[in-house]
């Protein structure tokens, strides 16, 4: 059920109060205009949350690339969190994951064709990526976890909330896991409930519209998790689900922030899963590869490993996995699906602002056609807009 995996440290709530005072005060001089969010001459679309830990970022993410690679073009920016670089990193096929974090690894691994940036400064990583000569023709920018950044103001603010993890009834840190109130909700023009069961009930869904209480400006939708086939790390044959046959052993190594789900999920293909979990954005050490090695070595046959694509931008390049691993050790891809019929509806959101605001993609020819044809000479403006404005 939605909220099942929040665990509340009651004795913790009178540092939460006081945690909560800070990132208020801090909420409210933006609001002042003491601290200053700058708008961009160009779509800047953030994807975030306001909580700890995984709520599917990166899936969604994917899915906005996915949404927009062949129409503009697209380039992400990250922070690159636990990247052992500095200040603007522009990726390229050569670039190191050290040098730009797990995830924006991943995303230019499987997308070789858009723009990948980390700067711990969006403003300035903005600037870059749309100065510079290399990514001058940059269309849109997808600012991947920054719906704290508040230095940025994006034309369309994603919140996404886990339905594990709803934020109406988690707490602020350290007692939970919000990194403020529910009430920053506010700013999203969009949220999204993020990996919802597939047998979502419509009486679940209606208690969940209720309990979040948008505003009219705001959308709601809901997202599911689903699974492509199992991808070989090292060598073999793709692999798809049904194969496992029920009673294959699997050890299933994550280092993610919230492995339960996937551990659901696996559970309907082999009942024989051993989760071997690590923290969120872990950098394997020689002594966890040891450890990998020998509880795989330990497993009866047959097994396999199975791991995340996060967790593989992080594995693949380590030294020391046996034999014995290399040849069992599989990803499991991961995409976003949306639910209740309502992926048209998110498509047309993101395309309509992206058209409406980008000068050089074919997204914008199309409207500039369009206007053409119906005798509207009206001038096109960048910038940036919220749906809370249309």
């Amino acid at each position: 059920m939605e909220g099942d995996f929040i665990k509340i440290n009651e004795w913790l709530l009178p540092l939460s109060w006081l945690y909560g005072l800070g990132v208020r005060l801090r909420n409210q001089m933006f609001e002042l205009g003491l601290l200053k969010s700058r708008s961009f001459d160009i779509p800047v679309i953030s994807v975030g949350n306001i909580t700890v830990g995984g709520s599917g970022k990166t899936p969604h993410v994917e899915y906005l690339i996915r949404l927009l690679k062949d129409k503009t073009k697209v380039a992400v920016l990250s922070r690159g969190y636990k990247r052992k670089s500095k200040g603007y990193v522009l990726a390229s096929k050569n670039t190191a994951m050290a040098d730009i974090g797990d995830e924006p690894y991943q995303m230019k691994t499987k997308f070789a064709d858009i723009y990948v940036a980390v700067d711990k400064n969006r403003c300035h990583g903005i600037e870059r990526l749309t100065n510079d000569e290399a990514t001058s023709d940059t269309d849109v920018i997808l600012l991947d976890d920054a719906y704290q950044h508040r230095y940025v103001k994006p034309g369309v603010n994603i919140l996404l909330v886990d339905y594990h993890r709803l934020i109406i009834y988690d707490k602020l840190l350290p007692a939970g896991r919000l990194r403020e109130p529910q009430s920053g909700k506010a700013r999203a023009d969009i949220v999204i409930i993020t990996k919802c069961p597939n047998d979502l009930k419509p009486m679940d869904i209606r208690v969940i519209i209720k309990a979040m209480g948008l505003y009219p400006y705001q959308k709601l939708f809901f997202t599911t998790l689903e699974y492509d086939s199992l991808q070989p790390v090292f060598c073999g044959e793709p692999r798809p689900l049904d194969s496992l046959g029920g009673n294959e052993n699997i050890l299933l190594l994550t280092g993610i922030a919230s492995p339960k789900q996937m551990i659901y999920d696996l559970k309907a293909y082999s009942e024989a899963i051993t989760p071997m979990t690590f923290p969120d954005h872990h950098l394997f050490t020689r002594k966890d590869i040891e450890r990998i090695n020998e509880a795989f070595a330990a497993m009866p046959a047959p097994k396999m490993i199975i791991t995340t694509e996060k967790d593989n931008a992080r594995l693949f390049g380590m030294e020391g996995l046996s034999d014995e691993v290399r040849h069992s050790l599989y990803m499991l891809p991961v995409r976003v699906k949306f639910m209740l019929g309502q992926e048209e509806e998110f498509n047309n959101k993101i395309i309509g602002y992206v058209q409406k605001n980008s000068k050089n993609s074919i997204l914008a020819k199309t409207k500039d056609d369009n206007k053409s044809k119906n005798g509207d000479n009206t001038r096109h403006r960048t910038g940036t807009i919220s749906f809370r404005n249309n």
